[in-house]
């Protein structure tokens, strides 16, 4: 019996456990998961600091200006006392005693005295005003992005300490497929291997290997012990030229998912091997192996990464004739907090899925609301 949408994508989050930690420079941590929190090795900022151009000021003016600090210099080795004024830079330390920093454009400066209004603590940025050393930044289990990047660099590390990325395998069979030229009578050209690397984010990839439907060929691929994940195209059903479950069963495998109600997609698998490494087995047709994808692979792939779940996105979908026991995967395209169906979705063609923004996951009996968009 097929096991429901929701079911089945919960049961691949929790297939696995997430990967070793490892510290990486921060250029390589990009996409990976946080194996612990970014906590501030330094305050920001350092010091006190003007935010403008223009003078730091003490007491209330006119002032006389005595000094002059740009950004990138040390502190001013004296303390501003009242009357007193010291021109700076956007980001220039400001000395001891500053009240305010008034900047250039408000200033009256005649012969080394300045006048101006100036308001108590205006334009100075305080030692730990963003952050004090030691505070949690980032929480273990987000994605380290660009902005993440940025952060820690500020933050002052070098390193990152992140969970590795997980390893793939791919397995395309069917002796039907043509990797190049055109497709013809009898043999369709494979569209599921060159689209998986896309798919495959914050994962590496090792290599596509690519079978006739011969299950000898299919035991000795799935045998790679390099891969934390092996994914196979095709052979999920239970025509003759299917030997993915006839395998699995004789390598011992544990099957976690053996089929999903869901359209497209319903053959796809999930299995544990004795040894630990996981086997998504995708449907042949290719928008029933990207669904799968979206159902069983990307959550395996989260959990190995470290990946903390994220609530679900939704939008407002009208009826487009739901199934009456399986969810559907509808590719829509969204504008503001609807979306629409773009149609040409087909199991086995991608046509739909290329025209659309994302995919809205159709619950049985849906006549109209929110769904969740993948």
């Amino acid at each position: 019996m097929n096991m429901p949408w929701k079911l089945a994508r919960q049961t691949a989050r929790n297939a696995a456990k997430p990967l070793d930690a490892v510290e990486v420079v921060l250029p390589d941590a990009l996409g990976l998961a946080l194996a612990g929190g970014v906590r501030a090795l330094v305050a920001q900022p350092t010091c006190d600091l003007s935010a403008m151009d223009g003078y730091a000021v003490a007491g209330a003016g006119p002032w006389t200006v005595v000094g002059r600090v740009a950004a990138g210099d040390p502190v001013p080795g004296v303390v501003l006392g009242d009357g007193k004024a010291f021109g700076v830079g956007t980001g220039a330390p400001v000395p001891r005693g500053s009240t305010a920093v008034v900047p250039v454009e408000a200033c009256s400066p005649t012969g080394g005295r300045l006048t101006a209004n100036a308001l108590p603590g205006k334009h100075i940025r305080r030692r730990g005003e963003d952050w004090s050393a030691g505070d949690e930044l980032v929480p273990a289990g987000s994605r380290v992005s660009p902005a993440v990047l940025g952060l820690a660099a500020a933050a002052g590390h070098d390193t990152l300490l992140t969970h590795r990325r997980p390893r793939v395998a791919v397995i395309v069979t069917g002796d039907e497929l043509l990797h190049s030229g055109l497709p013809h009578p009898g043999r369709v050209r494979d569209a599921i291997g060159p689209m998986l690397p896309g798919l495959l984010s914050g994962a590496e990839l090792l290599g596509t290997t690519h079978l006739r439907d011969d299950p000898s060929a299919l035991a000795d691929a799935l045998a790679f012990d390099a891969a934390d994940v092996l994914v196979t195209c095709g052979a999920t059903s239970v025509g003759r030229a299917d030997h993915l479950r006839h395998v699995l069963a004789e390598l011992g495998a544990e099957v976690l998912v053996g089929g999903v109600a869901c359209r497209p997609g319903h053959p796809m698998l999930l299995a544990v091997l004795p040894d630990g490494r996981c086997v998504v087995g995708l449907p042949g047709n290719p928008f029933a192996a990207y669904a799968a994808v979206l159902t069983l692979l990307r959550p395996l792939l989260d959990t190995l990464g470290g990946h903390t779940a994220r609530p679900p996105v939704t939008a407002w979908l009208g009826d487009v004739g739901a199934h009456r026991t399986d969810t559907r995967l509808v590719p829509v395209t969204r504008s503001g907090g609807l979306v629409a169906p773009v149609g040409h979705d087909r199991p086995g063609s991608l046509w739909g899925a290329a025209l659309a923004d994302v995919l809205a996951v159709v619950p049985p009996g849906h006549r109209g609301g929110e769904v969740e968009l993948l």
